[in-house]
């Protein structure tokens, strides 16, 4: 089975804007691929760029994916590892654009064995909840955020933080006191902190049972995490600092998180977090599943890794909810409430509506 032609689109969403402490994004910079092959299967994929994090934007994922199609074109498609590394071989990095090849590639395989991905994945159905995110307002604002989500059910709340070590303290004093003992509390500070604030911000934050922090410094401070991870009373999860399973090996070789966060942006898609998701676990070291801004396209695709991997243990599947004006999918992984359900379709079980495909820039190979 042969790649015959690729899609390619400038997959924007726009969005309600969304602020963490490196930037504020006004809509999802997105790409949607679509390939075809000679025995009439057809595989998609999505990527979602955050330049302020992985360095790519929607421009050089774009660019990117019309040098990866020619590369691919009239090459077997199950041929997973060897078409990924001629992708590697031709660019280092760009793993937010390779991440959309990879999710196609996936999805043309399950298909193929009649499988929902999950399934070929070597998965099965489990429960998958999702906390729900807090962008970086005053503190006040977000405390009464963090209210309405508990009146509309949600047990679980993550909470960008970053900007102002003094005002992050305040942020989760308030929000604490406004949910209760019992909503778990889960903090990402973007790599917004010194390490100096990083020691204040979790030292003082650590009568409030908060579950765990992610990213609190520049990846470039990764030597000195695990000092970190030595005073502080809360658990560190890396998650800059993890693009790729050499990143993971040398973290949890010095000692440097208690967490890996696992993005298909970050990592290039499901073979390299599947790496990652190994090291981690040989290492006794349970991951999360998390994202950028996708659409129910790649939010599909990791709800099925999530039920073929039980090491991820943390579930923060909530970027369609964070502001996306629109939802052009059809098909594919459905809320309810904060859980997320898959049916038995064959791949990733998702599209996107072809009257929303037609409105965008997009190109052919």
């Amino acid at each position: 089975m042969n790649i015959t032609s690729i899609e390619l689109y400038r997959y924007s969403i726009p969005m309600v804007p969304f602020t963490i402490a490196t930037g504020t994004m006004h809509f999802a910079q997105n790409l949607f691929i679509r390939i075809h092959t000679s025995e009439n299967i057809t595989g998609v994929g999505e990527c979602s760029a955050f330049p302020m994090i992985a360095g790519e934007t929607q421009a050089t994922c774009y660019e990117m994916a019309k040098d990866f199609a020619a590369i691919w074109k009239d090459k077997p498609a199950l041929a997973i590892s060897d078409r990924l590394a001629e992708l590697d071989l031709f660019t280092a990095g760009n793993f937010t654009a390779k991440s959309a090849f990879d999710l196609a590639l996936h999805d043309i395989a399950a298909k193929q064995a009649g499988k929902p991905l999950y399934a070929y994945l070597g998965g099965r159905q489990k429960t998958i909840e999702s906390d729900l995110t807090i962008g970086i307002s005053s503190p006040a604002q977000m405390a009464d955020t963090a209210a309405d989500f508990v009146t509309r059910g949600v047990g679980m709340i993550k909470v960008k933080l970053g900007k102002h070590v003094q005002e992050d303290i305040e942020r989760m004093q308030l929000i604490r006191q406004r949910v209760g003992p019992d909503i778990v509390l889960r903090i990402d500070a973007n790599q917004g902190w010194s390490y100096e604030d990083a020691v204040l911000a979790l030292t003082a934050m650590g009568p409030l049972n908060i579950q765990f922090c992610e990213q609190p410094m520049r990846k470039w401070n990764d030597h000195l995490l695990p000092e970190l991870c030595r005073l502080s009373p809360i658990p560190v999860m890396a998650d800059e600092s993890v693009f790729t399973h050499h990143d993971a090996e040398r973290i949890i070789r010095t000692g440097a998180c208690h967490y890996i966060n696992i993005k298909f942006a970050k990592s290039g898609g499901i073979q390299e977090a599947t790496h990652i998701n190994r090291v981690a676990e040989q290492n006794n070291i349970p991951c999360m599943l998390g994202g950028m801004l996708e659409s129910r396209i790649a939010l599909s695709a990791k709800v099925h890794f999530a039920m073929a991997h039980d090491n991820i243990r943390f579930y923060d599947l909530d970027t369609c909810l964070l502001g996306h004006k629109v939802d052009p999918v059809q098909g594919g992984v459905r809320y309810q409430g904060m859980r997320l359900l898959l049916d038995e379709s064959p791949g990733i079980g998702a599209d996107v509506d072809p009257e929303y495909l037609a409105s965008l820039e997009q190109t052919v190979i």
